[in-house]
């Protein structure tokens, strides 16, 4: 039996960073299932479900890599793009206009055939969840500032702030995707205060 795969020791810069203030790094094309949605994560029973069913699907295909193709692996975290038709509600919190993709990083070797059949597996366990909307696809950020935040995730606005205001004007960047969240706490789990996210943002 080959073993268990673990993507935070395997690409320690892309899930294991341990830079507290940004960092240039460049990020190579990487296959997600996703899912989009809108409004306030705390409180929206659509992005609870849609958190729900990227697990799940998740779980299934390792369970397919794992037993088809002997090669298991640790499921990737939770990650998130931010945007909004006004991106200053990310500094001012205002979470009922945020708009959001969802996603999971799956392995190289996952298919699109593998996912689907992952997706009806999923699917016929919890037929109340949105796998209907799920997809598979390639993302490529390339250029990023990085950084690991250690806390409540409303403590990252002065980290945001600063980067948009201060460093990329400073160094000439702009925009070049998403706000890109990675979720290395469980909230249920571990207190505000300790909560480690990596905070990405594709710059050009």
């Amino acid at each position: 039996m080959s073993s268990k795969i673990d993507f935070k020791k395997s690409l320690p810069n892309i899930y294991a960073p341990k830079n507290t203030e940004w960092q240039e790094i460049d990020i190579p094309p990487l296959q997600y299932i996703m899912i989009n949605g809108a409004g306030n994560p705390n409180t929206s029973p659509h992005y609870k479900a849609a958190v729900e069913a990227l697990y799940s699907t998740s779980y299934a295909a390792k369970f397919i890599s794992k037993r088809e193709f002997d090669r298991d692996y640790v499921v990737p975290p939770l990650e998130g793009l931010w945007y909004a038709d006004d991106m200053s509600v990310f500094e001012t919190f205002d979470k009922d206009k945020y708009k959001w993709t969802m996603m999971i990083m799956q392995p190289e070797w996952m298919t699109a055939q593998i996912i689907e059949r992952a997706i009806e597996t999923a699917h016929n366990k919890r037929p109340d969840l949105p796998h209907d909307i799920l997809r598979l696809e390639q993302y490529k950020e390339g250029k990023c500032l990085q950084l690991l935040h250690v806390g409540s995730y409303d403590d990252e606005a002065p980290k945001l702030y600063a980067l948009h205001h201060k460093l990329m004007p400073l160094s000439a960047l702009i925009f070049n995707g998403h706000h890109h969240e990675i979720y290395l706490s469980d909230p249920r789990k571990v207190v505000p205060e300790k909560l480690r996210t990596i905070l990405r943002q594709p710059v050009r």
